[in-house]
């Protein structure tokens, strides 16, 4: 079973920190100066039109590059410049904005390739398909269908992931996502292309991932409804530096928010 983590209160302890994390590239400042007091059980929300910085801020929270300057702290741990094979095993997890699933892989074996972040058997023991790797595979994939119950996918479970329902590709995604068992779950742009009911589910989904199973959230999105609706605290990024930060209220009343951002959208 994917064993369900107990609920606590959020911590007054960073969870994550961040400070002064830089990135340019060939003199184009991506990212200036940006920091981050994430704390456990929250879900907070990084908003910014095209060019703002946002998925270069993933990229270097998850390892996937290295900053020009700064320093990140993972649970009292600098993790600043580490790989990102590394920074997973941590128990930090994303998706990304463009689907990234094994295609031609059943739904199934797209959750279990995600839950073998630890698994430590053996060539030896792969090959000779021992009742010891036979135990784990069986343990795997009774976790892995956990998930896709979870995520309303179970009665694919056996089809090819590129044969779903673009809806569903990004849900098994975030399945696949969960399959680490992430203290941190960044999502970039998790609702794009989903209409609007299956963005509404999606919400849902991702409180139960907070609330069930203990996973600290961080998205970015274009989606200013979707963000103010569901972070409790949400940041502002313009051209790679950091212009707001706060409850939505705030955030929403910010008049340079406002301007630079949400126009119409304050009303919403």
């Amino acid at each position: 079973m994917h064993a369900t983590r107990p609920t606590a209160e959020p911590a007054t302890t960073g969870l994550m920190e961040v400070r002064g994390l830089s990135k340019s590239f060939r003199g184009l400042q991506a990212l200036d100066g940006y920091s981050l007091d994430l704390r456990p059980l929250t879900i907070h929300g990084v908003i910014g039109p095209n060019g703002a910085g946002k998925t270069t801020l993933f990229h270097l929270l998850s390892g996937f590059l290295r900053p020009s300057s700064g320093t990140i702290s993972f649970d009292g741990r600098d993790i600043t410049g580490a790989p990102a094979y590394r920074v997973a095993r941590l128990g930090i997890g994303r998706t990304f904005q463009n689907i990234r699933l094994f295609g031609d892989l059943s739904v199934l074996e797209n959750v279990m390739v995600g839950m073998r972040r630890d698994d430590r058997a053996s060539i030896l023991a792969t090959l000779l398909s021992t009742p010891s790797f036979r135990r784990r595979e069986a343990e795997l994939e009774a976790a892995a269908m956990d998930l896709l119950i979870l995520f309303g996918l179970a009665r694919a479970r056996d089809r090819p992931a590129r044969s779903l329902p673009y809806g569903d590709q990004r849900r098994l995604e975030l399945a696949r996502a969960v399959g680490l068992q992430p203290r941190v779950l960044l999502l970039d742009e998790p609702n794009a292309g989903m209409n609007p009911i299956e963005t509404r589910e999606l919400l849902e989904l991702i409180r139960r991932l907070r609330d069930e199973l203990a996973i600290t959230i961080v998205l970015v999105a274009h989606d200013i409804p979707l963000v103010m609706g569901l972070c409790e605290r949400i940041q502002v990024l313009n051209y790679g530096r950091l212009i707001a930060e706060g409850d939505p209220a705030s955030v929403r009343a910010n008049p340079d928010v406002i301007s630079a951002y949400l126009g119409t959208a304050r009303h919403a």
